[in-house]
């Protein structure tokens, strides 16, 4: 269970924590860099200018934003799809325990299953196209079941009974109280399901050697031993989910702020 965000945050805390990381990237490629040189051979390590060189021929390409775009349209659409139906079976387990004790055993199963296996199964049932959504979905549903049903959980009885009191109707009580108090959690469950949602999609695409997929262009990085490759790509990877989750964040924020004015 992740934490709940404390939200934006102060900008001068976020721009002096900024240092500190900066550093540590700076550190590692020098680490990377001399390990490269004393492995002498491209084909095991790569050093990181030579990766840099690989991207940069890359960027030009009309088939290196066409692979983006493949890849990026089935993660964003795996994780929305895992936002809406974690944030829904979360309320469906709140109002009653039945539904809660079915939800929250489907979740374990699906949390325990290697995504291998769900990789694999879906390969037999579905077409490969589409194999990287239902698995990005499937491993960031349970986090966000897992982070919304808390928040949930810990709704102050007293402030809704309030509300009832004085007369709040259904849609406001949601909308000044339940959904302010949610979204920290869904915050954390954003922080986390990106991540999953990138590794668990690009995994599928690698398995299912999807066409015009980053998977398709790590496998064949693979076959070719082209480490410039795989490092350039996994570069995309990582960075296409940076930009994924603050952009998310960004309208998570936003969208607690003007909760946070409604409410008050």
């Amino acid at each position: 269970m992740t934490q709940p965000s404390d939200g934006a945050g102060d900008p001068h805390r976020r721009v002096t924590g900024l240092v500190p990381t900066l550093v540590a990237i700076v550190i590692l490629l020098a680490v990377w860099q001399v390990a490269a040189m004393l492995v002498g051979h491209d084909i095991i390590l790569v050093t990181p200018a030579r990766v840099v060189v690989t991207l940069v021929g890359l960027l030009p390409t009309a088939s290196f934003w066409a692979t983006i775009v493949h890849s990026l349209v089935r993660v964003v659409l795996g994780f929305l799809l895992a936002f809406v139906f974690g944030l829904s079976l979360a309320w469906l387990a709140s109002t009653s325990r039945w539904a809660a004790a079915l939800t929250a055993t489907t979740m374990r199963l699906i949390r325990s299953i290697p995504v291998v296996s769900f990789i694999i199964l879906l390969l037999i049932w579905a077409d490969a196209t589409w194999v990287g959504l239902w698995v990005s979905f499937l491993m960031v549903l349970p986090v966000i079941y897992a982070n919304t049903e808390e928040g949930f959980s810990t709704r102050d009885a007293k402030i809704l009974d309030m509300a009832l009191v004085f007369g709040f109707t259904p849609a406001r009580r949601w909308w000044a109280i339940t959904a302010p108090g949610l979204m920290p959690y869904l915050i954390a469950a954003t922080r986390v399901g990106f991540g999953l949602a990138w590794k668990a999609g690009v995994s599928a695409e690698v398995i299912g050697m999807t066409r015009g997929s980053i998977g398709e262009r790590l496998y064949q990085a693979k076959i070719f031993l082209s480490t410039a490759d795989l490092f350039a790509w996994t570069a995309v990877i990582v960075a296409a989910s940076y930009l994924c989750e603050i952009l998310a964040l960004w309208g998570l924020r936003r969208g607690q702020a003007a909760l946070g004015r409604y409410a008050a």
